[in-house]
């Protein structure tokens, strides 16, 4: 039996080799009861097989072996019922010891237990890379599936288009210029503005073209036109000349014109360019001073210009140094007392308009008296080419007299 115990201790120990603390010492002190309890088991049979050869021998001895067992049998049971007693209180102190085990095991697996509740083991958490590589690919489809299913749809293609600040062009020029279809997507009028815009700025009275968006579907073109600087006048016909030097093609009518407006009396696309964008740099003030202006080359300065202001003041300049020599004119107006011509072609002086019709007179009497000269010289070198021609054709026919001689005088002789 103790072998058996011992083998079932081992057992026991190989089974819970993984305890606590307080369960190891409560098996380390079941492992040295059952030891004891198998040493004790020991003793009281050997006790019991020396009480059977005691008893063997008192049944031989008749008499007074009786007398001499009574004391041993009571002996014996005393013992018997000390060693009972002291397995009771064994029995009590283990069962004791067993129940305050027990109950600490309990505790300690109600501890546990509230340990293993509290202190669940977690789940293996996803690596953050693997979570960054599932979003990297989630996000990119839903976005597709969403964008997909917006193109599909009809709402892909609906815009509200409205056209701000057209005066001389119409919404109907602006949309036309823009290019913009009804099929397009309104998500790649988003993404090509600045194309869109462009195309806007085809239009010669366009300046400056911007597309606004306002969510969800509405666009707003803002234009800005270009300014009518002047007015190319032929006959009774009008043609505006923007800032930027186009001439409109079609002219406009009387009603429409402005009370003043500045006249330009020639036409040519390079001079008007130039001429506007000239104009653009002088003064507001200078600008609404002129009048008229029209073509007076010389024949130093072929791009020569005269500007007829509103005073009846004429300015003569190159029509390439306008910006820079016409702002001298309003420094030299306040010294003028009458109607004069500044003239600014080489340097800059100033003559009245009388004194330029006594050099216009005294230029054309000139002229005249060149093309008097000129003329008479022309007589008179066709009268002298008209007596060498007579004279010619008078030698020709001495000539021919002559010969005809020759060949009468010969023909008697023969």
């Amino acid at each position: 039996m103790s072998k058996d115990k011992k083998n079932e201790g081992k057992e026991i120990l190989e089974e819970f080799k993984e305890l606590s603390e307080w369960q190891k010492r409560n098996q380390e002190y079941l492992k040295k009861k059952a030891e004891e309890e198998a040493a004790l088991a020991e003793e009281k049979e050997k006790e019991r097989q020396a009480r059977m050869g005691e008893e063997s021998e008192k049944s031989e001895d008749k008499g007074g072996s009786e007398s001499e067992a009574d004391p041993e049998d009571e002996e014996s049971a005393k013992r018997e019922s000390e060693e009972k007693v002291v397995s009771s209180e064994g029995d009590k102190e283990e069962e004791e010891i067993e129940e305050s085990g027990s109950k600490e095991d309990e505790n300690q697996d109600k501890k546990l237990a509230k340990k293993v509740t509290k202190e669940k083991p977690a789940k293996d958490k996803i690596p953050g890379l693997h979570i960054l590589r599932a979003l990297t690919i989630l996000f990119p489809s839903l976005f597709l599936l969403v964008v997909s299913a917006y193109l599909l749809s009809p709402y892909a293609t609906m815009k509200d288009i409205r056209i701000e600040g057209t005066v001389q062009t119409t919404a109907d020029d602006i949309r036309q210029a823009s290019g913009i279809q009804d099929s397009d997507y309104t998500i790649n009028l988003l993404l090509d503005k600045a194309k869109y815009e462009e195309r806007i700025k085809s239009n010669y009275w366009v300046e400056s073209a911007q597309l606004v968006y306002q969510f969800p579907t509405k666009f707003t073109i803002k234009v800005k036109e270009y300014d009518i600087v002047a007015y190319y006048i032929s006959g009774e016909n009008h043609y505006p000349i923007l800032s930027s030097g186009q001439l409109e093609t079609s002219s406009v009518s009387l009603v429409s014109l402005p009370e003043t407006y500045l006249s330009v009396l020639f036409n040519d696309s390079e001079q008007i360019k130039s001429f506007a964008s000239e104009l653009a740099q002088i003064s507001p003030e200078l600008k609404a001073a002129i009048q008229k202006v029209e073509l007076a080359p010389s024949k130093v300065t072929s791009d020569l210009i005269r500007l007829t202001m509103n005073d009846s003041d004429e300015v003569l300049v190159p029509l390439s140094e306008m910006s820079k020599k016409l702002p001298y004119y309003s420094k030299i107006k306040p010294q003028l007392s009458e109607p004069s011509v500044v003239d600014m072609e080489a340097g800059i002086y100033s003559y009245t308009v009388a004194d330029k019709l006594i050099m216009e007179a005294e230029e054309k009497a000139k002229k005249e008296a060149e093309e008097a000269e000129k003329k008479q010289k022309e007589e008179e070198r066709k009268r002298l080419e008209e007596q060498q021609k007579k004279l010619e054709e008078e030698k020709k026919k001495m000539e021919e007299e002559s010969n005809r001689n020759q060949t009468s005088q010969r023909s008697p002789r023969r």
